[in-house]
């Protein structure tokens, strides 16, 4: 444990900051269960909605840099490419 005041609110931010970007991710990986699901059940309509929600979760965790902006970008590709996959 730290001894200084300001080392102790340090602390506090890093969990803080820690749970909200646990927070991010957590919710990032349910969204892209969900996507996935959506598309292995061909289901085009939910799917093409839940593409939508996982591009918003990936530009919001590489804004907040707790994805790297290139890991983001490949992502969607790569979900782009299974719904292109399924719409044929």
């Amino acid at each position: 444990m730290p001894q200084r005041h300001s080392g102790i609110k340090a602390l506090r931010q890093n969990r803080r900051r820690r749970m909200e970007n646990l927070d991010i991710k957590t919710t990032l990986r349910k969204t892209i269960k969900t996507f996935l699901a959506s598309a292995e059940a061909k289901n085009v309509e939910e799917a093409t909605t839940n593409l939508k929600t996982v591009y918003k979760k990936l530009d919001k965790a590489a804004k907040r840099n707790i994805l790297e902006k290139n890991t983001a970008s490949r992502r969607k590709a790569r979900f782009a490419r299974v719904l292109a996959s399924i719409n044929k």
